[in-house]
């Protein structure tokens, strides 16, 4: 890969603390804005995976089972907005698979040479990719002042960021005219070939993408159950 976030070992750590978390969701956030290539949102979202860990051990520290009326306000509030968070993570997950499928049958068009059916895979791969992007919304900020739970929305937000880049990321890989590694193909044969290896890569990376956003699922649903844990309690 071109890119290597540095990978963090939260949950290896005995008493991993608020501040490091924070110090983790600031360096990813910054990642984010300067990412360029899929390579690097597959790394992130190994990372933010990582993080979220951290905050499982954050949320079922002894010192924070127990919590204050306003403090279950705020967890109550975070709690709504996991729930969208997690329809997202899972749409993601399908979406990704879906443009693995296209990508297949796109290669298997070009090895044919039947450009008809190439260019309406891409057209597909458009269409699912702006269909995904529906299902990205700004939700208001509301304020939090337990430090738990403005970490938990600050992960929240920057796990949105991080699926919407890579959406935005995958589709400028087919959209662009003469210039993506699919439409150059219909302009130069010869590299036909060639193309086929970079769909072979793009593929890879999509259901790296699948895989990562499949774990983070997890990680989100072991996070809810915790938190639940604690409202319950």
């Amino acid at each position: 890969m071109a890119f290597h976030q540095r990978s963090i070992s939260l949950p290896s750590r005995p008493h991993v603390s608020e501040t490091e978390v924070a110090q983790e969701l600031h360096r990813l956030e910054a990642s984010i804005s300067s990412s360029n290539s899929i390579s690097m949102m597959c790394d992130g979202l190994r990372s933010l995976a990582n993080i979220y860990d951290g905050l499982e051990e954050i949320i079922c520290l002894p010192s924070n089972q127990v919590c204050s009326s306003q403090q279950r306000n705020m967890l109550d509030g975070e709690m709504e907005c996991s729930i969208e968070l997690l329809d997202l993570c899972s749409t993601m997950q399908g979406t990704f698979a879906e443009m693995m499928a296209i990508i297949q049958e796109l290669q298997l068009a070009l090895r044919k040479g039947d450009d008809a059916a190439a260019q309406a895979k891409i057209q597909s791969f458009i269409r699912l990719g702006k269909k995904a992007r529906k299902h990205f919304k700004k939700s208001a900020k509301k304020p939090a002042f337990d430090k738990m739970v403005m970490l938990l929305t600050k992960a929240r937000e920057i796990c949105i960021s991080l699926l919407e880049s890579t959406l935005h990321l995958l589709l400028k890989q087919i959209e662009m005219p003469k210039q993506s590694l699919v439409c150059k193909a219909f302009y130069k044969k010869k590299e036909i070939v060639c193309k086929e290896e970079q769909l072979q890569e793009l593929e890879c990376s999509i259901e790296d993408l699948q895989n990562g956003a499949g774990d983070l699922f997890r990680k989100l649903v072991q996070n809810r159950v915790s938190l639940l844990n604690i409202l319950s309690s």
